[in-house]
Parts: structure tokens; sequence; C-alpha cells
């Protein structure tokens, strides 16, 4: 089995019982089950969730996304080996911490496999909520222009480069393109204040005035559990993405949950401690690779100006990464999610015929 094998790049085309077309993000992929799968799936499994709730599997792949282009590498490697076993696993790890700490449950039901998830269909609010503990990246690029106004926060003055904010910084962006709202422009992922939230929050598909004071807690308490939880293995949380969304349990009852990644290496900036005391920033998520991009090319304004998507998505398509920068993210991945989870990554050789296999005899879903 070579290593470009053992890469999990395409994942759409899993021979998974489905009677819609399945639906393919930048690294995961939806299979929606039939009526009767889900039913018959809620039922043997016991699933907390309304008999008629619609299911769906969703697999990760390896690939690797940045500056919304997916890249590839030397040797026909088209993901990074280890990067969806690594992601699900610090999800996974996050998941079950807020559970047990009482914050919320998420979409997640059951994890046949570690590139597989079984979800349930949420209803998801329309907002990419973002958390900052320090100021860095594109907010950075704002502040050292002059701007001061973040989402309606006023930022003082004096702050230096990657240094700790005065406090948690909550800074949501629409998730998709959102309609009518005033003053919020039809884009997709730009800035918006609590107050946008507070006037429009049946816009953002929030339920009630009250659920945006829920939302506010699970996001600020989400991220200091994981804060503090890295903090003992001395890596620093700098700012992360959260997702949320309804569902309905067995009972009924509607519940706002964490939808999507938490967390993660994809999903967060996370820095070594003992580095950052040092003075200098090493990055264990996918920033790292970013910056790697950005140093590799010539005119990084490619990878920074959407002006130019069009000459960015012939630099990702016409060029073949170097091995070693592959490997080195997947060193990345691999390292962080097993500090992280403190267990040895399961990597396997052939994930695509696991996952067959095991959705097979455990779950009655391949034709």
């Amino acid at each position: 089995m070579t290593q470009a094998q053992s890469v999990l790049a395409v994942n759409n085309d899993l021979p998974i019982r489905t009677d819609k077309p399945v639906h393919s993000g930048k690294v995961r992929s939806v299979y929606w089950l039939t009526a009767e799968d889900s039913a018959r799936l809620i039922k043997e499994k016991g699933y907390d969730v309304a008999p008629d709730a619609p299911l769906a599997i969703m697999v990760i792949s390896d690939r690797i996304s940045a500056f919304d282009c997916i890249w590839h590498g030397e040797g026909g490697l088209q993901g990074i080996p280890g990067k969806g076993a690594a992601l699900n696993a610090i999800s996974n790890h996050w998941f079950q911490l807020f559970k047990e700490q009482g914050l919320a449950d998420s979409h997640i039901l059951d994890i046949p496999h570690p590139f597989v998830w079984i979800v349930q269909k949420a209803r998801p609010v329309m907002i990419e909520a973002i958390c900052r503990s320090y100021i860095t990246g594109s907010m950075w690029r704002a502040y050292s222009k002059g701007e001061r106004d973040f989402c309606g926060i006023q930022l003082p003055e004096g702050l230096g480069k990657d240094q700790k904010l005065p406090e948690l910084l909550m800074t949501p962006s629409t998730k998709g393109i959102l309609k009518g709202i005033p003053g919020v422009p039809e884009q997709d992922d730009v800035n918006v204040s609590r107050q946008d939230i507070r006037d429009h929050y049946a816009a953002f598909n929030l339920r009630s005035e009250a659920d945006i004071d829920l939302y506010e807690k699970l996001l600020s308490e989400g991220f200091n559990v994981i804060s503090q939880a890295l903090e003992k293995i001395d890596q620093i949380f700098v700012d992360t993405k959260f997702e949320f969304g309804y569902v309905t349990d067995a009972s009924g009852q509607e519940k706002l949950i964490y939808m999507d990644e938490v967390g993660t290496p994809d999903s967060s900036r996370i820095w070594d401690g003992e580095e950052y005391r040092n003075g200098r920033v090493v990055e264990n998520s996918k920033e790292g690779f970013r910056q790697l991009l950005l140093n590799h090319f010539p005119d990084p304004d490619i990878l920074l100006n959407k002006d130019r998507m069009d000459e960015r998505e012939a630099l990702a398509r016409d060029n073949a990464l170097p091995a070693e920068v592959f490997a080195q993210v997947s060193k990345t991945y691999i390292d962080i999610a097993e500090k992280i989870t403190g267990k040895a990554l399961h990597l396997s050789d052939n994930p695509k015929q696991e996952i067959i296999d095991i959705l097979s005899a455990q779950y009655g879903l391949i034709d």
C-alpha cells in the first residue's frame, strides 16, 4: 500500500446507500440516509433523536484547503497523511469534554470509524462564531492599518502583534449569504455586531432573543474549556470558530447544540507555549501551512487578494507542493492530536475499505 493510497483524498464515492446527491465540502462529504435507514438506525441504536429525524454519514478526508483552494503534493499526494483522523479525534475529544462539563451536545450520534461520524440533521444558526484571545492574523492586519472597531467592539490603542487581548473577543461573521438585513452586506463571511444579531436574530436562524445569550455562553465556555485543557499541555488557544444549530431530541425537546468541528488545527490557531514565552510563534495548526504557502510563492498577494481568485486557483492546480512540506504538515496534525487526546492516532493503510466494511457489517448501509 503506497502512502498515496493510505491518504483518503476522494470521499464522495463510497457505496453508502442514499437517495440524495452526496454533498462534498472542502474536507468532509455528507451522505444523507434514506428515511427507512434513518428510522431503522434510530430504533436499533437507540439514538436520542426524534424517530423521524434525518441522519447522515459524514466522512472526513485528508484533503487540505487553504485560501479557499485545495492543495496537492509531489508523488500523487492529494492529501495530508493522518490529517482526517487527527481532526476527528480532536473534535471527538472536545465534544466529549463539553458533554461531561454540561455545556451542550453536538450533532454527532455515533463514531463507527476514525474517519466517520453518524450525525443528525441540525437547523444551522447562520453565524460563524469566532472567538479571539490574541491579536493576530486578519485582525492584526486590520488593526495595524488603523482599524479599531471589530464587530462593534472597540480595541484599545497600543496593542502589539500576537499580543494577548485584554479579554476574550467574540467577532461573529455571517455563515452563507444572508439577504435583507439592514447594514449587513449580502456576502458570505462578513463581520456582524452583537447589535446586528440582537436586532435581527430570526434572520440568523436563532429561535429567540434568549438564545443569543445562550449561544454566547456556549461560545465563551467552550473556548475556556479547550483553552484550560490546552494550557495543561503547554499549548495556547489563540482563536477559533464555532458553529451552532438546533436539533430535536427523542422527547420532542428542541435544543441548541455545537456542530461542525471544534478546537481543531483547521478551525483554530494553536501556539506552542514554551516557544511563545521565548518570543517566537510556532503554529500547531493549519496557520503554519498558510504561512508556508505565503513564503513559498513569489507573489503572496495572489493568496491574500480575493480579486485574484482565478490566479490563486491556477496556483493550487498547477503546483505540486514539495513532499517535505506535506510531511511537515502531517507531523503537526498527528503530534497535536496525540498531545490533546493522550492517545496514539489510529492510522489506516486503507481507510476507504475499512469504512465500507464497518458500515456494511455493523450498520447495513452499503449497497
